[in-house]
């Protein structure tokens, strides 16, 4: 739960980032932590997945663009393009990360902050990217 909880603050920073502009540095960081009391474990996974995410955007977008029919990243709802980016950084960036974890994980938090059709939306190409990981490494 402590990771979920995580995930759900790098929602929330990435979403401000994306309709800002804006990189979260430190600073932006420091005043989001006094409003949104974490342990220094939470806080740590957080910024570890934001940082991870923004650095890796362009090629974030890029693979679930190629895997996202009909759909561009633009196009796509806010909430669910940044559950999208952050579970995609974590299947291509993170390897201590199981990737059913990371899918199920984006799946109950779009359940709690997108709308009825976002689980299954973000199922389905978070396991495309998944599976071309796996033809990569096989």
């Amino acid at each position: 739960m402590k990771r979920r909880r995580a995930r759900e603050y790098a929602l929330q920073i990435l979403y401000q980032f994306d309709l800002t502009g804006t990189n979260p540095d430190r600073d932006k960081l420091k005043d989001f932590w006094k409003d949104h009391p974490a342990s220094e474990e939470i806080r740590k996974f957080t910024e570890e997945i934001v940082m991870g995410t923004i650095q890796h955007l362009k090629e974030i977008d890029k693979t679930i663009s190629s895997v996202s029919e009909h759909w561009s990243v633009e196009r796509m709802a806010v909430v669910d393009r940044n559950i999208l980016r952050f579970a995609t950084y974590e299947l291509l960036y993170r390897d201590d990360i199981p990737a059913a974890v990371t899918i199920n994980e984006a799946i109950e938090i779009s359940k709690k902050y997108s709308d009825k059709e976002s689980p299954a939306f973000i199922n389905g190409i978070l396991d495309r990217i998944t599976k071309r990981i796996q033809k990569r490494i096989h």
